[in-house]
């Protein structure tokens, strides 16, 4: 009884782990919308601001990544 309770705590914890995954996603959608509707406000301002943008996208899909690798390890490695 007490090793399936571990094993379905592991379980729930990995699951909710995974929801980083979603977050990621949304954030990334959430910087390239904004990013969209600030290149057709001001389009020539818009080159300058690429760098920037890939950045955000980049630290929102690493905190994704680290989500999943939290999840993989809850799974795997506990």
């Amino acid at each position: 009884m007490e090793g399936e309770l571990a094993l379905l705590g592991k379980y729930i914890g990995a699951g909710l782990a995974a929801f980083g995954l979603g977050g990621a996603g949304i954030g990334v959608g959430n910087i390239a919308g904004n990013f969209l509707a600030g290149a057709l406000r001001n389009p020539s301002a818009a080159a300058s601001q690429t760098a920037t943008l890939f950045v955000g996208i980049a630290f929102a899909e690493a905190l994704g990544i680290f989500s999943f690798l939290i999840a993989l390890l809850l799974m795997f490695a506990v």
